[in-house]
């Protein structure tokens, strides 16, 4: 059952979320992961959210979602992100086949 990892991103200091950005997909690829979604337009048609960069991954299942968050390549470039931009995310199973 695929798994998702949703996530908003609202960057305030680029050239640091860049050195996070640079390597993302290569850790994502390692896990057999791809990207849905990666920033475009948000058109919010309900509610008072109001998303800033939208990134949605797709993996094969939660644990293998878990164990790409998790792991050593990720981890080393997780800082960057931490501290340029304020993130809300979530990994969250999908539906069976």
């Amino acid at each position: 059952m695929s798994a998702y990892v949703i996530g908003n991103v609202e960057v305030h200091d680029q050239q640091t979320y860049e050195k996070y950005r640079a390597h993302t997909l290569e850790t994502i690829q390692q896990f057999g992961g791809r990207f849905l979604v990666r920033g475009g337009e948000v058109d919010v048609k309900e509610g008072v959210w109001q998303p800033k960069r939208m990134v949605l991954l797709e993996f094969a299942d939660m644990a293998t979602a878990r164990r790409w968050y998790d792991s050593a390549a990720y981890q080393a470039i997780l800082p960057y992100r931490l501290d340029s931009a304020k993130t809300d995310l979530v990994l969250v199973e999908g539906l069976p086949a």
